[in-house]
This record gives structure tokens, C-alpha cells and sequence, in this order.
């Protein structure tokens, strides 16, 4: 998380603007401490669809929280056009190189816990365990229950589909929560990233739960699912009240419980929202068994041969 990537990007800008945005997204997939685009050498006299273009960029800024994208440029249209879009301004914009990657470095470091895991039916509870340790030593613990359901269904949807060592990253910011799933399926010759896709289910769980998701590429043909949950730190004043109330006897929630509750919100077609809601208060406690057995079965009728 200590280094920045520097894009250099020369000639018209319309002829590069596409790909651009697809570099961009390969480096934050890298989780980088910042992107900085280095325009310095675009011709200027750049048409306004092009420059909105290049202003849209601003939306992995807004979708992935803690990375900043920052574009050098000395053309001052282009700084007009960054402040003047609704995306453009998470941009950061300046006339330099080395302003921009001193306003990148000037960004406090993530704290950012990583883990790796292999493509086994123990996977999600690992990532659970993982996850529920990290979010009780960042203060975190209201969205343990809700981020639990959406890392089990990131873990077991790349086991499944991917079936390649998975890298889980969890990082805060500002009251955003990341979470990301990376694979490590190997990239398809003749074809451009085939792979990023997501299944309905999953589309279907991370849309309930989640304040934005997506899937972006990476360079060795794999691909990253993220999922950004709202994660506001609780007040010194609640977490001293807590203290000195008497500790909570909690239930440990089985598999079968973490199932189905995923499975009400993925077929929630029909349901009402109350339904769904007793799923997720169903989930109070991380870390439940897993039924290597359930997961086998899971897998037969889910993707039937």
C-alpha cells in the first residue's frame, strides 16, 4: 500500500482516454496508495466529450474509498472540466508531476489487513474469523453481522467459480468499509479479461447489502471483486457506556443459519422487507462452523453437472 503508480499518457487524448480508464482500474486492483495520471504530454485543444470522458474517471475514487486518482495536466481547460463534472471533482488536479504525487503522499496511509486463502469449503469461515478480528480492533463491530454475510458470499463465490488461491484485503476509510476478493484464474489467450462477471446470486446479495460493488481486472487475467459497506466508527462516549454494561450472552450462529440467511436476501423476489431483515438480525456472531458436507451440496444444486 506504499507506492503510487504514474501513467504517463501522450498524443490526443481522445485517442487514449478509453484506455486510460481501463489502466486505472488495473492499478487500483493492485491496491496502490494512489494512482496519479501523468497528462503532461497530451496535445491540448481537447473536445468537451472527451474531456467529460476523462472526467468519469472520478468514480473509482468515489467507489473505492482510500485511493487517491490525481491527474497532472497543464493545459487549464482540463482543470476547468475536472471541477466542473460531478465525478471530476474527486479528482484531484494539478499543473505537475510532482504536485500531484506530493498531494497523493500528503493522503494518510490505509490501514489496510490482508489475508490469503486457498479454495477450500473452510475458506469463508477463515475469512469470517479474519474479519470479525479486525473490525473489533478498528472499532467497527455494528457492521460485523452485514459484513460477515458479504465476505462468506465474496470467499465462497471465488472458490467456486475461480477455484485459484484467494486474497481477501479489508481496508477502512472515512466510514467506508472495502472489502476485496482477488483470483488468480489465469488470463485466456486472445481474449481481454473474459472472467469479470458476477453470478445473479451474488449480484443479487451484494446489491442488498452493500453501498456500491464491482469487478475489475488484473494483469495476470484474474479479476477483483470489491464491495464498499457504509461502516461508521462508534463515539468514545457509546463505547464507554458499553464497557460498564454487563457483556452479552451470544448464540454462536451455525452454517446453516449464515445460509440461509444469504440465501433469503438472494431470493428475496417477493419477500418482504422484514423478512430479510430477520436474516440479517440471525447473524450475531462471526465465525460459525462450517459443514464441509453443506458446502458440497451447496455446490451440486447450485451449478448442477
Amino acid at each position: 500500500m506504499g507506492r503510487v503508480v504514474v501513467l504517463e499518457v501522450g498524443g490526443r487524448l481522445s485517442d487514449v482516454v478509453q484506455e486510460l480508464d481501463e489502466r486505472i482500474q488495473l492499478a487500483l486492483a493492485g491496491e496502490p496508495r494512489g494512482v496519479v495520471c501523468d497528462l503532461s504530454d497530451v496535445l491540448e485543444g481537447n473536445e468537451l466529450a472527451t474531456l467529460k470522458m476523462l472526467a468519469t474517471t472520478g468514480r473509482h475514487v468515489r467507489e473505492w474509498p482510500g485511493i487517491r486518482v490525481a491527474v497532472a495536466c497543464k493545459d487549464p481547460e482540463v482543470a476547468e472540466a475536472m471541477h466542473a463534472h460531478p465525478l471530476g471533482a474527486h479528482l484531484i488536479v494539478t499543473q505537475s508531476l510532482f504536485k500531484a504525487m506530493t498531494a497523493v503522499l500528503s493522503n494518510p496511509t490505509l490501514d489496510v489487513q490482508k489475508l490469503q486463502l486457498s479454495p477450500h469449503p473452510t475458506s469463508p469461515r477463515a475469512a469470517r474469523d479474519f474479519l470479525t478480528r479486525t473490525l473489533l480492533d478498528w472499532q467497527l463491530s455494528r457492521v460485523i453481522p452485514v459484513a460477515s454475510l458479504v465476505v462468506s458470499e465474496l470467499v465462497g463465490s471465488s472458490s467456486i467459480h475461480a477455484g485459484t488461491p484467494i486474497d481477501l484485503s479489508v481496508a477502512w476509510d472515512q466510514g467506508r468499509l472495502r472489502l476485496t476478493v482477488a483470483d488468480h484464474a489465469p488470463a485466456v489467450p486472445g481474449q481481454s479479461h473474459p472472467n469479470l462477471h458476477l453470478d445473479g446470486r451474488t449480484q443479487t446479495v451484494l446489491s442488498a447489502l452493500t453501498r456500491g460493488f464491482g469487478v475489475l481486472p488484473t494483469e495476470g487475467g484474474g479479476k477483483v471483486v470489491w464491495a464498499v459497506l457504509e461502516a461508521p466508527r462508534q463515539n468514545p462516549s457509546h463505547n464507554n457506556a458499553m464497557a460498564g454494561a454487563a457483556p452479552a450472552t451470544k448464540k454462536s450462529v451455525s452454517a446453516k443459519e449464515i445460509r440461509i440467511a444469504l440465501d433469503t436476501i438472494a431470493g428475496n423476489s417477493g419477500r418482504s422487507g422484514a423478512e430479510v431483515a430477520r436474516a440479517l438480525t440471525r447473524v450475531q456472531v462471526l465465525a460459525p462452523p462450517v459443514d464441509a458436507a453443506w458446502h458440497r451440496t451447496t455446490l451440486a444444486s447450485r451449478y448442477p453437472a
